[in-house]
């Protein structure tokens, strides 16, 4: 059920895109949607774990990596409705427009850095890393999310629109807030 759910938006977006119904710049509405969709789910990602602890529902981590492989999915197809849509898929015109464009250049990083998440997001990976190697590789989806959200700062920066980024970023403060509390907490019982 979960997975049908996280491919809905891809559904919707190909379906704009076949029945021509993006608006005047489908380009451009499925560049962005898939960026949109792309954040959204980072942020479902990391709000698995808080979510978790404050229901007493330990159930909810197995969700956690569907979500994230999701993350990537989107991650991908957004790079690649860039790369196609914006730039004829020419890779000497993607690698000057990332080079010169602070916010595509932040923009691919983070979908670099979800890389390795998403090549050791299987059981086997667990145990050829060791759980604490695992774990700390894995706390770079923190970085990922900053970069995302200055990703999305930055691009709308340029059209004076702020009101969806602050709310991302009041959500990713509650969700990264959460983790450092929970880490204090942790620390103080434990010291």
């Amino acid at each position: 059920m979960l997975f049908i759910a996280c491919l809905l938006p891809f559904g919707w977006l190909a379906a704009g895109a076949a029945t021509d119904s993006l608006g005047p710049n489908p380009a451009e509405a499925l560049i962005r949607g898939f960026g949109d969709w792309t954040l959204r789910f980072l942020c479902l990602t990391l709000a698995v774990t808080p979510v978790r602890q404050w229901t007493h529902t330990p159930a909810l981590a197995r969700f956690r990596r569907m979500l994230g492989l999701f993350t990537f999915f989107y991650g991908c197809v957004h790079f690649l409705c860039y790369a196609w849509l914006d730039k004829d898929l020419l890779l000497h015109d993607i690698v000057t427009d990332i080079a010169k464009r602070p916010f595509i250049l932040v923009g691919t990083l983070a979908l670099v850095l979800m890389l390795p998440l998403a090549a050791t997001s299987f059981n086997r990976a667990i145990k050829a890393l060791g759980a604490p190697r695992w774990r700390r590789l894995h706390q770079l989806v923190y970085v990922t999310v900053l970069l995302g959200l200055l990703h999305f700062f930055w691009m709308r920066a340029g059209k004076n629109d702020f009101a969806e980024v602050s709310v991302y970023a009041a959500i990713v403060a509650v969700l990264l807030g959460s983790r450092v509390l929970a880490w204090r907490q942790h620390h103080r019982a434990a010291g």
